[in-house]
């Protein structure tokens, strides 16, 4: 008996020891030593099987104390010769106190039954010098006087003029959107009528990609992008959470902040993008079971999270919502 208990062990760690490899994390700098001031790349990597579903952590506005993000994460993703998956996420970070900095490693998780396991990269070294603007020994000879010294612009400097241009743009938007409704009263045209509730929209939009068979001529990529935009607009219209700038990623922890828990709802929508982004920017081929799934799942998510208005007073007939076919 205390052989096979040996012998399971044994198994068990293997097992365990040959899923570790199947993904693989790395972080690192474009280039370890900068001036202050300068620029560079900070690029997560994570190698992956297709099948797995890992979270990856994201940076907002520091790596860490004194080393600032400028934009990102700018995210890729590719198929490996081995089949597996390879994402990647882009950072452009600066830097204005000099000094060695090391950051933390970099981590993916994956959810499963016996709980969360994380995949970490290692530290990662950035060296910020200063620059020398005269020579260590002034005394042997006469220099002439240094030009001043023209600091970079900060963020703090810029916000005031970006807020000021946005209130600007906003003021004439709103006057020209003023004035085109009186010249539309006016010359006695039909003033626009409220839209459509989000996911009325959304079901008349899914009915007529099925209508169009994209992915049946062919077009697998325009039908991926077709949904995915349904699905992204549907998100806007019922949650706010603007989404069609943004990753999948992204998208799925802004939804997560209206109060969105990870229920079957969200892993079916969390499934549809990351489906899309596959076929999308990994030219990956599903088949045609998997796009009647995908868009099965699309639909079941919107009429599940469907808000219906409730009309207090005197009830007023409306249409019937029409059931996917």
């Amino acid at each position: 008996m205390k052989r096979y208990s040996v012998i399971l062990l044994y198994i068990y760690v293997s097992f365990n020891r040959i899923n570790a490899q199947d993904v693989k994390v790395t972080s690192a700098f474009d280039s370890s030593r900068i001036y202050i001031g300068d620029q560079t790349n900070f690029t997560v990597t994570i190698d992956k099987p297709v099948s797995y579903f890992l979270t990856v952590q994201i940076f907002k506005d520091s790596l860490q104390k004194n080393i600032e993000i400028l934009k990102g994460p700018s995210v890729d993703t590719s198929i490996l010769k081995d089949g597996r998956l390879r994402i990647r996420q882009k950072y452009l970070v600066t830097s204005f106190d000099s000094g060695y900095y090391q950051v933390p490693p970099v981590y993916a998780e994956m959810k499963g039954a016996n709980g969360i396991k994380r995949f970490y990269s290692d530290y990662s070294q950035l060296e910020v010098m200063r620059v020398k603007i005269t020579p260590p020994d002034t005394t042997l000879k006469i220099f002439d006087i240094i030009k001043p010294y023209r600091a970079p612009l900060t963020v703090g400097e810029v916000l005031p003029w970006i807020m000021l241009f946005m209130v600007l743009s906003g003021a004439v938007w709103y006057f020209v959107r003023i004035i085109k409704k009186i010249r539309k009263k006016k010359t006695g045209e039909v003033v626009e009528l409220p839209k459509d509730p989000a996911h009325v929209i959304a079901f008349r939009q899914l009915e007529r990609l099925k209508a169009e068979k994209l992915w049946q001529h062919g077009d697998i990529k325009g039908y991926y992008t077709r949904l995915t935009e349904i699905v992204r607009f549907y998100l806007e219209n019922r949650y706010k959470v603007y989404s069609m700038e943004l990753t999948t990623i992204e998208t799925l922890a802004e939804l997560k902040k209206t109060g969105f828990s990870e229920d079957e709802s969200f892993r079916k929508l969390r499934t549809v993008l990351t489906g899309a982004d596959l076929v999308k920017f990994a030219k990956f081929n599903p088949e045609p079971s998997e796009n009647e799934l995908q868009f099965n799942f699309a639909w079941e998510f919107v009429d599940a999270t469907k808000l219906i208005p409730v009309i207090i007073g005197n009830p007023v007939e409306s249409e019937p919502i029409k059931e996917k076919t």
